[in-house]
């Protein structure tokens, strides 16, 4: 996929870094990122453990607030953002996938869904779920809990959720990761193909480099910065 250059990025970061209060003083996650994703663009991001690649999606998803430099999202620098108005814009800006699923174990599939589009005020919030549902395979499914779906069944769900407001950008943090390789692999197969359907911008975080490859783009983070990006050929 080519991405001109003169198109505003869904993603920029500049000069980004981001510490944490240890015991023995200040730590350094990240140091001096400067990344930009573009629209409708996949990037995954490759890393060893510790290397600061879920921190990264967190700063991203405007969950941690950069230390310094700037974040600008859809076109919007999250400096400018109250917590509260940040919130509403991640709502209704982006989708995050994690790998331990996070959902809420007293609401059924259907109502999983239909949590983030009943807080924006959309109409027909659970006819709205249950197309998502049917959307990633669960129209059978949507009246369970998550304790009796499966793990790949609970990521379907997961991947329900985070489309259901049609984001701009989609982070995925180890999708995969709970997950056996055959189950992985569906569920991948469908968050790509979910992708293309959107035509949105897609980070994915993964310790696969398999995996990665089938992103546009390989950022390899190491020891809080930048080790290495590239193209991933056609």
């Amino acid at each position: 996929m080519t991405h001109p250059l003169s198109a505003e990025p869904s993603v920029l970061l500049e000069k980004l870094s981001f510490t944490l209060a240890g015991p023995a003083g200040q730590v350094n996650i990240l140091t001096d990122i400067d990344l930009s994703v573009g629209q409708g663009e996949t990037l995954g991001i490759v890393g060893p453990s510790g290397s600061g690649k879920s921190s990264l999606l967190m700063v991203m998803a405007g969950l941690e607030r950069a230390s310094a430099g700037r974040v600008v999202v859809a076109g919007t620098d999250y400096a400018g953002l109250s917590e509260d108005r940040l919130a509403r814009f991640r709502r209704e800006n982006m989708g995050i996938v994690f790998q331990a699923f996070h959902l809420m174990a007293t609401l059924t599939a259907l109502e999983n869904v239909a949590i983030p589009l009943e807080l924006a005020g959309r109409a027909d919030p659970m006819e709205q779920a249950r197309r998502q549902l049917e959307r990633v395979g669960l129209g059978h499914r949507m009246n369970h809990y998550p304790g009796q779906l499966s793990g790949g069944e609970q990521q379907r769900v997961a991947l329900a959720r985070a489309f259901a407001m049609r984001p701009k950008i989609l982070l995925a943090d180890e999708p995969t990761g709970n997950l056996d390789q055959t189950t992985g692999r569906l569920i991948v197969d469908l968050l790509f193909d979910l992708h293309r359907e959107e035509k949105n911008s897609l980070v994915l975080i993964t310790h696969d480099p398999a995996l990665a490859e089938r992103c546009d783009r390989v950022v390899r983070i190491e020891d809080g910065r930048i080790a290495t990006a590239e193209m991933v050929p056609a």
